[in-house]
């Protein structure tokens, strides 16, 4: 039911759906982890996101120093959707409390609620001299205007604008939640531009004509994930939703087919996927589809054998394995190689003996069979 929600919410174009500060953190340091100079002396350009609301400007500009960076930029699109409203910063979007998300009406603190922002970050500093750096410090210096800068877009903060753009050529690695209507255009832009990104969309998206090639030819993959993949945002719009998806309590809702997209390496990607043989998962698989089967089942129209679940994928098969787009989360490219995407010799859709066609699959094969 949440992917159903969220293939309707694309449809009708309701793309706003913000980050949790947590889910953020979690990913980064995923990269961090396998490379700790990730970031150090890069531009990071956060190019759908209103500093105001966004918690990827709150997580890079408080963890500014502590990633090495040389400059962080935000830019917001107009209008905001949640204009006049704030994020609570004591304690909710602080680590440690967010999952306690709170959002409340707030007085207009002088600052241009129908105009998009732009914020670039070059310094951070314990500007009021408690002891700590913190979101007020940055206030003070935008206030100041003390080597940063807080200047409005002279367009509407479209990324697809020139000066977004111009933007865009000055920064190293894009990290943001972009519209879900229009990922097919966002990712082929970072390409164009020869950019590194951090970014988020829909599960489906691998299925999209744009994106299969780029992660078959190893030039985009999946990031580390959301925890137990499910990830959940603030979005104001809720008519939308089934119950149970929305939580009116946190203002929260849940998707299950969100992940994350990137071109950034992290170790997670290769972890090698443990694995039966073909006969341990005939013989023990918890899968009624495959336990006590005498065979897996194979294709009419390719020479490949039908792999319903990732974990079902056996160790000893040297030949074409045909398994759910999911698979892609657990994808090693030194353990596996990637043949092609959901059509079979004829053209059409992968079609097993008894003529049923499964939800598009991946082609795969070992690159080293266990013996």
């Amino acid at each position: 039911m949440a992917n159903i929600n969220l293939t309707n919410a694309k449809k009708a174009k309701n793309d706003e759906f913000y980050t949790q500060y947590s889910d953020i953190q979690k990913e980064i340091e995923a990269y961090l982890e396998y490379n700790p100079d990730v970031f150090r002396g890069k531009v990071v350009y956060c190019n759908c996101d209103d500093p105001f609301e966004s918690n990827f400007f709150r997580y890079f500009v408080l963890n500014f120093n502590k990633l090495g960076l040389k400059q962080l930029i935000t830019t917001s699109y107009k209008p905001s959707p949640v204009a006049n409203t704030e994020l609570v910063l004591q304690p909710t979007f602080l680590p440690g409390y967010e999952d306690k998300v709170v959002r409340k009406p707030v007085e207009s603190k002088g600052r241009p609620k129908v105009t998009a922002n732009k914020f670039i970050i070059n310094e951070v500093a314990d500007i009021d001299g408690d002891g700590e750096f913190n979101l007020k410090d940055i206030a003070k210096q935008l206030k100041a205007n003390k080597h940063n800068e807080w200047t409005p877009l002279e367009g509407e903060g479209d990324f697809r604008s020139d000066e977004c753009i111009n933007l865009l050529k000055q920064s190293d690695i894009v990290v943001t939640n972009p519209p879900f209507s229009l990922f097919r255009e966002y990712v082929k832009q970072l390409f164009e531009h020869n950019k590194k990104f951090v970014i988020i969309g829909s599960m489906n998206a691998i299925t999209y004509k744009e994106i299969f090639p780029l992660i078959k030819e190893n030039k985009m993959w999946l990031g580390n994930g959301f925890h137990a993949g499910n990830a959940f945002f603030f979005t104001p719009n809720t008519r939308d939703f089934a119950s149970g998806v929305y939580d009116v309590k946190t203002g929260l809702v849940k998707f299950r087919n969100v992940c994350w997209f990137t071109n950034l390496d992290h170790g997670r990607r290769h972890q090698p996927l443990k694995q039966m043989t073909m006969e341990e998962n005939l013989k023990y698989s918890k899968h009624k589809e495959i336990i006590g089967k005498k065979a897996y089942d194979k294709y009419d129209n390719y020479d490949a054998i039908e792999v319903p679940f990732t974990d079902s994928i056996p160790s000893d098969y040297s030949g074409v394995m045909g398994v759910p787009i999911s698979f892609l989360d657990k994808y090693n490219p030194d353990q596996f190689e990637i043949i092609k995407f959901r059509h079979g010799d004829d053209g059409k859709d992968l079609r097993l003996k008894d003529g049923t066609c499964p939800y598009f699959r991946v082609l795969i094969r070992h690159k080293k069979v266990e013996k």
